[in-house]
């Protein structure tokens, strides 16, 4: 159920990040649904990692987990102080060529449905992490792209199996 809980808020911060790119949310909002999608996702990693019922394959979890934290209590410090993004870009490098081999992992292991759009995730939100690199550190004109990908994203890998894990749709 927890799982369901981050990725319906990791569709919502994707999709509100993909609109507040394209000019449609201001710079002055934007950081409040980072920052509770953040807090949730650190919260849900600290659970995660920390839990009396901790293993491996929970820490594992949770580290995965701390990437998409880490990233969106970024953008609303970003937001916050007005930074310009490179340290948060550098760290998005960092995690797009971590999502590769988990896509690799998730897509090999996939035994379900389930495993295999994992697994395609991951490839997915590697690709979104690496144009968050290109655009705020090499500054290449990608941002309506990733703005349109965010949205994609928020709405596949995100919103909609976050509320059908949590409506009981899918386990």
């Amino acid at each position: 159920m927890l799982v369901g809980l981050v990725l319906f808020y990791v569709g919502a911060v994707l999709i509100l990040n993909g609109l507040w790119m394209l000019d449609l949310i201001g710079e002055r909002e934007i950081w409040v649904i980072n920052l509770f999608a953040g807090a949730l996702s650190l919260l849900t990693a600290l659970r995660q990692a920390f839990g009396a019922d901790a293993d491996a394959a929970s820490i594992k979890s949770a580290a995965l987990t701390l990437m998409f934290a880490l990233t969106y209590l970024w953008v609303a410090a970003n937001r916050l102080s007005g930074a310009d993004g490179r340290g948060l870009g550098w760290f998005s490098l960092f995690v797009a060529i971590t999502a590769v081999p988990v896509a690799a992992d998730a897509l090999r292991t996939a035994a379900s449905a389930w495993g295999l759009w994992l697994g395609l995730s991951w490839l997915a939100w590697a690709a979104l992490w690496l144009l968050f690199f290109l655009q705020l550190v090499l500054r290449k004109p990608v941002a309506r792209l990733a703005a349109w990908v965010a949205i994609g994203e928020g709405v596949l890998t995100g919103w909609v199996p976050g509320y059908l894990l949590l409506t009981g749709v899918i386990s």
